[in-house]
């Protein structure tokens, strides 16, 4: 316990720090002609979430979807500032990445690996083995899985929710043109906002299934839930 704890605090603030406030910082300060310009203000800025995300995957010592969708979203952000394309392009990447996401959650909820599963209930939280025993003793499977449905519109509605702020976002504080300082700086205050606009609303929603999710698992098993929490 005293060690777990530590680790996923330090996984917290280097998220905030490498993908977030460092970038935010170099773009809202360096962007500047006297400092490092638009464009290589941009370049440094996406150093640190794309380095992060590589160190990431390499510690954790497997390659998964959502790692490398995050790194190629970045490489995205890079690529359509610096070719100086239109601001429209940014707020159609930043609508589709989630949305995406949303969709997939929909179509492999039938499938025998549900992203329900990754998102809320993964082995991190729930003892499997012994909730999947208890829901088959209980008579109520095949109920469950209907409630397992249930959340998943819950779950693709969180991410189209941020689909949608993405894209609400970026047209409005992207309104400079590209390649200049005002837009990089624009490009920083839209990183920045993403935090409380778009990740805090999407989490109350991803709460909100786990919470009925977990209320579910008491009713139909007629057990504590701490029995089917996973040992941390």
């Amino acid at each position: 316990m005293s060690e777990t704890k530590p680790q996923k605090q330090g996984g917290l603030l280097g998220n905030l720090a490498f993908n977030i406030i460092i970038p935010v910082v170099i773009m809202s300060k360096l962007s500047g002609d006297e400092y490092l310009g638009p464009a290589w203000s941009i370049v440094a800025a996406l150093i640190f979430p794309i380095g992060y995300g590589l160190w990431d995957l390499k510690k954790s010592g497997k390659f998964n979807a959502f790692s490398i969708l995050g790194i190629v979203s970045v490489f995205l952000t890079g690529g359509i500032s610096l070719l100086e394309l239109p601001a429209e392009y940014i707020a159609i990447k930043e609508a589709a990445i989630p949305g995406i996401i949303g969709l997939a959650v929909l179509f492999t909820q039938r499938t025998s690996k549900p992203l329900l599963k990754v998102f809320v209930l993964n082995e991190q939280i729930v003892n499997w083995p012994n909730l999947s025993q208890s829901l088959e003793n209980a008579g109520n499977t095949d109920v469950f899985e209907k409630k397992m449905a249930n959340s998943s519109y819950i779950v693709a509605g969180s991410f189209f929710l941020s689909s949608a702020l993405n894209y609400i976002l970026a047209k409005v504080i992207l309104v400079s043109p590209p390649g200049t300082t005002e837009y990089t700086e624009e490009l920083g205050r839209m990183t920045a906002l993403s935090y409380p606009v778009i990740v805090i609303p999407s989490m109350i929603m991803l709460m909100a299934a786990l919470w009925y999710l977990f209320s579910q698992i008491k009713k139909l098993t007629g057990e504590e839930l701490e029995k089917f929490l996973a040992d941390v």
